[in-house]
């Protein structure tokens, strides 16, 4: 059968010339030379078929193939040679247009896997070395140069440039990076030099993880296809047997025979599946991954979408507005002390905190550095034989940290400006409140009104933050609800009362600190910036690039997507019992049906491949 597959396309050309050759010298009323032909040409056309057909049996399947060797072996038991060499060149000619169209359906995933680089420059042992890109080995240091594509997950140790990251975020704008940034397998540098060393290489990478999941993706298949897999292995035996029914009434072989060619689902068949590989390629290409059929189709049915704030309303790079002191300690011994602390933490405002002190020159080597997180509130340390509390006024008031009035007035303050206020405690008691602000997102508020503009009825946000940041940022942007200073498993609880009132729910987050809410939601959307791992395993959807706009499109693909699958299922249906109808009344025969049906397929792949070039508005 390998062997057959190979030469295929071949068999198909040779049974297209010889049916032409037997029309030719049949016109020339050499009757017996064009049957030997038409005979010919459906034995070499036909033989691939009928191999497929009992393969298909061997599995307990009926498949189309089935319905088509039984008409070709009918055809020819009636001498009708025209009909069955034609019916069985189409068949060929029709597999070899859809597995054509079929490729550029999944052009998008060819396009990645064309942008994975071949080579790398590496220096080892002193010496600068061309290697093929899967021979670099993690730690290697790999110089890339104006133009050169990158060939592995690493960091920065020396230059700067400006990088176009397309293959991983579908983003075209070059983005500049410097000393210490991280970048990714597959971009490219547009302008600049730079020497990295290499942290994920071969399949670790996270641009090899973006082709993996995708390939995954595009084979999965959605409750419709299934459905359809399903529907198909009963319809097929059905079929067959309405055409021993549909002879034992007319007494008409060849009509049973058109009846059988005329009710193969293939168009019904293939619509779901083509049109959910359009669709998820499109995604890949626009740096949205969607895993699947299935999530797709949950997806489009999303009418409420929870917001976790920092880092997916937020651009996620707070900043220290203010410091302010209380009692007899200096600023940056209070700041050397929290940061010292906040090293153990990966908390957006512990980092941005441990980011202040390394700008101001502080040492904070956190060796002498012992404690606990508290999650959704601060941290607990010790830190140079010193008791060091940070965080929320939650954790202080658990902690029982006495505040005045002027510490909760001043911290108010702050917070109604935008600042989240973290108090900061020494010794058990409260020496400063440092005052972070997070930007909104530019793409935000325009995301959030094409989100409903397609159908969002309901948009909420649930945050750790306090109540008035919560509040700032919920009227600049028009959220619907918004629930301030929860715990994680708070706002689980949050997505579990929206799913028992029936809302199909979608969680935006951060896929770490956000993970048990977005595991829980029907559909769990990860922002994360290159593609963390905890964000490409635990979410049903990533954005690359880290821009809600993308969002945006992958709601707008997934309407679409479906709508596309229903406009092929419809078109396919209303084709077969056209078709029946057109057998039934005498105005349809073999050939011109067999045509008819494989035009149907074309039809709902060329349909399915719009996908591939959907934007959203």
């Amino acid at each position: 059968m390998l062997y057959i597959n190979k030469y295929k396309n071949k068999i198909t050309a040779i049974s297209g010339i010889l049916i032409v050759f037997g029309f030719i010298t049949g016109a020339f009323g050499y009757i017996n030379f064009k049957n030997a032909l038409l005979i010919l040409a459906t034995v070499l056309a036909g033989i691939p078929i009928i191999i497929k057909a009992v393969q298909a049996l061997r599995l307990k399947t009926f498949s189309i193939e089935l319905l088509v060797s039984i008409a070709i072996i009918g055809a020819i038991y009636i001498q009708e040679f025209t009909e069955s060499s034609v019916v069985s060149f189409l068949f060929l000619l029709g597999d070899y247009l859809e597995a054509r169209t079929l490729e550029k359906t999944r052009s998008s995933l060819k396009t990645l896997i064309d942008m994975a680089p071949q080579e790398a420059t590496v220096v080892r042992d002193g010496q600068t070395i061309t290697i093929p890109a899967e021979e670099v080995e993690k730690g290697d240091r790999v110089v890339i140069k104006s133009g050169g594509k990158i060939p592995v997950d690493g960091s920065i140790v020396l230059g700067q440039a400006s990088i176009i990251e397309a293959a991983i975020t579908g983003e075209s704008t070059p983005v500049f990076k410097e000393v210490n940034d991280k970048v990714f397998t597959g971009s490219i540098i547009d302008n600049g030099y730079i020497e990295i060393i290499a942290e994920k290489v071969g399949d670790d990478t996270t641009f090899a993880k973006i082709i993996e999941l995708v390939e995954e993706a595009q084979e999965s298949k959605s409750k419709t296809q299934k459905f359809l897999d399903k529907f198909a292995n009963v319809y097929t035996p059905a079929i067959v047997l309405l055409a021993i029914i549909v002879f034992i009434i007319t007494r008409d072989l060849r009509l049973s025979i058109t009846f059988l060619v005329v009710a193969c689902p293939g168009a019904l068949v293939i619509g779901a599946p083509v049109s959910n590989v359009a669709g998820i390629g499109n995604g890949a290409r626009n740096g949205v991954l969607i895993k699947g059929g299935e999530v797709m189709d949950k997806l489009s049915k999303v009418d409420v979408i929870v917001f976790d704030k920092t880092g997916t309303l937020t651009k996620g790079k707070p900043e220290v507005t203010d410091i302010k002191v209380f009692g007899d300690i200096g600023t940056d011994e209070l700041l050397g002390l929290v940061a010292k602390a906040e090293t153990i933490s990966e908390h957006h405002l512990g980092q941005t905190i441990v980011k202040e002190a390394e700008k101001r020159n502080l040492d904070i080597n956190n060796d002498s550095v012992s404690g606990e997180i508290i999650k959704g509130s601060g941290i607990k340390a010790v830190v140079d034989g010193r008791s060091v509390i940070a965080g929320n006024y939650k954790l202080m008031n658990n902690e029982n940290i006495e505040m005045d009035d002027k510490v909760l007035q001043y911290a108010t303050e702050r917070e109604k400006e935008g600042n989240t206020a973290v108090y900061a405690a020494i010794d058990g008691q409260i020496k400063g409140i440092f005052s972070i602000a997070d930007k909104i997102r530019d793409d935000a508020l325009t995301s959030l009104k094409q989100l409903r503009k397609n159908g969002i009825k309901k948009f909420v946000m649930l945050t750790g933050d306090n109540r008035h940041t919560a509040r700032l940022v919920s009227g600049k942007l028009g959220i619907d609800e918004f629930y301030a200073e929860l715990l994680p498993d708070e706002k689980v609880e949050h997505i579990k009362k929206l799913k028992n009132k029936g809302h199909v729910v979608a969680m935006a987050g951060d896929g770490i600190n956000d993970a048990p809410a977005i595991a829980l939601a029907d559909i769990g959307l990860a922002m994360g910036e290159g593609g963390t791992d905890v964000a490409m395993e635990t979410a049903d959807v990533v954005l690359m690039a880290d821009k809600l706009i993308q969002f945006s499109h992958a709601y707008a693909l997934s309407k679409a997507t479906i709508r596309n699958i229903r406009q092929n299922t419809f078109f396919a249906v209303a084709v077969v019992i056209v078709l029946l109808a057109g057998v039934l009344s005498g105005n349809v025969h073999l050939a011109s049906g067999m045509f008819i049906h494989e035009a149907s397929v074309l039809l709902v792949i060329l349909n399915a491949m719009r996908l591939i070039r959907f934007k959203s508005r």
